[in-house]
């Protein structure tokens, strides 16, 4: 758990983050991965020499091939074109075999990355095996034994909050229904992008840039009576604020997580000193640099009017001499952000046990 300080300045509560990033992979989804593939050992469906297929939005794929590799598994895994190519190259590191779907498919058209994975099953069902994160019991099972209790551990059993992005739902159904039967009072909010329908089925079904969270359909894993709140993002807001986690808190977060900020700093209003809300950071950067990391990315897409070339230097070779007399000053750089603060406020601080702070 790592308290948030900066970012959080203007709640009442206590804001705390559960960073899920730090998973071997880089993901809340290893989780899923290694228990779906022992699940599916255990049931006798996986054996040596098996395929496991999955449809992914990189994540859970990153997870299942992970394990895969370790375990001796082929990989072959279905992801839409809208996916980051550092996810792509993670998988094909890892030896696994990918297939880029239409981003456009909705989940039940032939070509999405649902129904292409249910076609390689049915093309060679001796051989490979869809585990399938969006109906699979071993996804909300291992948030509500695993996940859910390290975060009743670690803040010692004061939680009035939990908000967390939903993709699957398996997380944050697997985590509501375990906090739920230790306090019933905690406050469950789901964060989704607008565009999906989790909040709302009657929703307008529209595009968004975020990866990893919200779906045109209601995946079986997500128990949506056990989400108290819903909160609906914008890109803009959630990227700028997933940025803001990098540059403020030093938190090397994916853009998933921005909209889960966003999301926690909105529904915390309600609580008041003295309370806490843990808000669970899903994924990290890696997956992004060539997305929301990037200044001319959020330019190209609109997010932002300009690219902030201020704290790079390029020194290129040159045969006039002056420039090889000139003095390099930092001192512009160094002054020229308005994210820096002019007084540093005092340290993030790092911990595993939140139970007895007095901060």
């Amino acid at each position: 758990m790592v308290r948030l300080n900066r970012v959080a300045k203007d709640l009442e509560c206590e804001l705390v983050a559960k960073c899920e990033y730090m998973n071997p992979g880089g993901a809340v989804k290893d989780r899923i991965g290694l228990q779906m593939i022992e699940d599916a050992e255990t049931n006798g469906i996986l054996k040596q020499g098996d395929t496991i297929v999955e449809a992914t939005s990189g994540n859970t794929g990153i997870g299942l091939a992970l394990v895969a590799a370790a375990k001796g598994y082929q990989c072959c895994l279905t992801l839409p074109q809208k996916m980051s190519k550092e996810k792509v190259y993670v998988l094909k590191a890892l030896g696994s075999q990918v297939i880029r779907t239409p981003t456009e498919a909705t989940h039940d058209d032939p070509d999405s990355h649902l129904s292409v994975a249910h076609r390689l099953v049915k093309e060679n069902p001796s051989t490979h095996h869809f585990l399938n994160q969006y109906t699979c019991p071993s996804n909300p099972n291992v948030h509500e034994t695993r996940t859910a209790e390290e975060i009743w551990e670690q803040c010692g059993g004061k939680v009035d909050m939990v908000v967390s992005a939903a993709g699957t739902g398996g997380t944050i159904s697997g985590i509501a229904k375990c906090l739920k039967k230790k306090n019933p009072k905690i406050v469950i909010v789901g964060v989704e992008p607008f565009g999906s329908i989790f909040a709302d089925e009657k929703a307008t079904v529209r595009p968004y840039l975020m990866e990893g969270i919200g779906y045109d359909f209601i995946p079986d894993v997500l128990d949506r009576s056990i989400v108290d709140q819903w909160v609906s993002t914008h890109d803009k807001e959630s990227f700028i604020a997933a940025r803001r986690l990098i540059r403020e808190e030093a938190m090397l977060v994916g853009g998933s997580s921005g909209a889960a900020l966003c999301g926690a700093l909105q529904a915390a209003k309600l609580l008041k000193k003295g309370q806490r809300c843990v808000v669970i950071f899903a994924d990290g950067i890696r997956n992004y640099l060539t997305k929301f990391v990037s200044d001319e990315w959020m330019v190209q897409h609109g997010f932002m009017d300009s690219a902030d070339n201020t704290n790079e230097i390029i020194i290129s070779r040159s045969k006039d001499s002056e420039s090889k007399k000139r003095k390099l000053s930092t001192s512009d750089t160094a002054t020229s952000s308005s994210s820096s603060p002019k007084h540093p406020p005092k340290s993030p601080c790092v911990y595993s046990d939140v139970s007895n702070s007095s901060d």
